[in-house]
């Protein structure tokens, strides 16, 4: 595939303008909204109160032109996620920071409020790397445009990006443009039987070397790795770290949290997310741990008390956020004062009247 792929870039103009309307309407009445996709990441965050009038995005949906060569895409916020994932592959590429949708409903604007980033992050990036521009309707009642469709965009300040995992609270998200990459010609997964001490031992060394890995857990019992590039380097690689074959769909299932230890049903301990440094040690808590990210994610399943949680994720300078719906009153990690105040002041100028979900991050705005 080559050249612009054009869809219908002013199919969604008249949607746009609904929403805009929309949002002055609740502005002129100071009229808090909540903003709603396909619902599947939902269960993040504080709840929102089910009396609050909707402003659905759903509708505002379709790619908006796709450029291979440029390796570009724009999608409307509204855009199912696996559009736009079935889009990609027909040309070749990928979304490389590998965004878990948690349900066939998930959108792209969505997928951009929630931040959330798949096994290939530590090696790729994250969603905010791969996010080039926005058009957005801000707390003002206006569009705005930030960034572009152009790989390097350093005018002015970032905004396209801080908009990535505020959880919608400093603006409506209408349209995405992004950084695509080609998907790798060849990919491996191996499986080692290695401690979760020799795993993290051996990976801080592979960290060093010239080794294609793409991503690398420790599901509690076994290091699993996936080599990607061309056939020579991941034959190589291959055969020096060794490792029994696996199935390459288990690092979908990790992504979309299929595998059993995320299974609910018969655990009614809390789900914890834990981002610290990659050299972090084991942590000590009880319950169970899967390590994504190299090490860099740690996630938890455990009864433990929330300060006790939070305090061993801050002692190795981590955070934590509960994934568990309802088991914590705040499930955002605690913001220091500094940090508290910057956000406030972020929230007064992109949303003084308080109309973008309210309360979703933290209780103060």
């Amino acid at each position: 595939m080559s050249g612009t792929q054009w869809f219908d870039p002013e199919a969604g103009q008249d949607q746009s303008q609904a929403l805009l309307e929309r949002v002055r309407e609740a502005i002129s009445r100071a009229e808090p909204l909540r903003i709603v996709g396909g619902g599947s990441k939902s269960f993040l965050g504080r709840p929102m109160d089910d009396a609050l009038p909707v402003l659905d995005i759903s509708g505002h949906r379709g790619i908006v032109s796709y450029d291979p060569t440029e390796l570009i895409l724009t999608a409307r916020a509204g855009t199912p996620l696996s559009e736009l994932n079935a889009t990609l592959e027909r040309g070749g590429q990928m979304l490389a920071c590998e965004p878990p949708a948690f349900g066939e409903n998930a959108t792209v604007g969505g997928m951009v409020a929630a931040g959330l980033s798949g096994p290939r992050r530590p090696w790729s990036g994250s969603v905010r790397d791969f996010v080039l521009g926005v058009r957005m309707v801000s707390g003002l009642g206006t569009l705005l445009r930030f960034g572009g469709e152009v790989m390097k965009n350093v005018a002015g300040y970032d905004v396209s990006r801080l908009l990535v995992g505020s959880q919608g609270c400093l603006g409506l998200i209408t349209e995405v443009s992004f950084k695509v990459l080609p998907k790798p010609r060849c990919s491996v997964s191996v499986a080692l039987d290695l401690s979760l001490d020799q795993a993290l031992q051996h990976l801080s060394e592979w960290g060093t070397q010239p080794l294609p890995i793409t991503a690398a857990c420790h599901d509690g019992e076994r290091l699993r790795l996936r080599f990607e590039g061309n056939e020579g380097s991941v034959r190589s690689a291959r055969e020096r770290i060794g490792g029994e074959q696996m199935p390459g769909t288990w690092w979908a299932d990790l992504r979309e949290q299929q595998l059993p230890f995320f299974d609910t049903r018969n655990d009614a301990r809390s789900l914890w997310r834990l981002s610290v440094p990659v050299w972090a040690p084991p942590l000590s808590l009880p319950g169970e741990q899967l390590v994504d990210w190299g090490g860099a994610q740690r996630w938890l399943r455990s009864d433990a008390p929330t300060q006790e949680i939070r305090a061993l994720a801050e002692s190795v300078g981590g955070h934590a956020t509960c994934f568990s719906p309802g088991h914590v009153e705040q499930p955002f990690h605690p913001l220091s004062p500094a940090m508290l105040r910057l956000h406030r002041s972020l929230k007064a100028r992109m949303d003084p009247k308080g109309v973008f979900n309210p309360g979703r991050m933290y209780p103060e705005f």
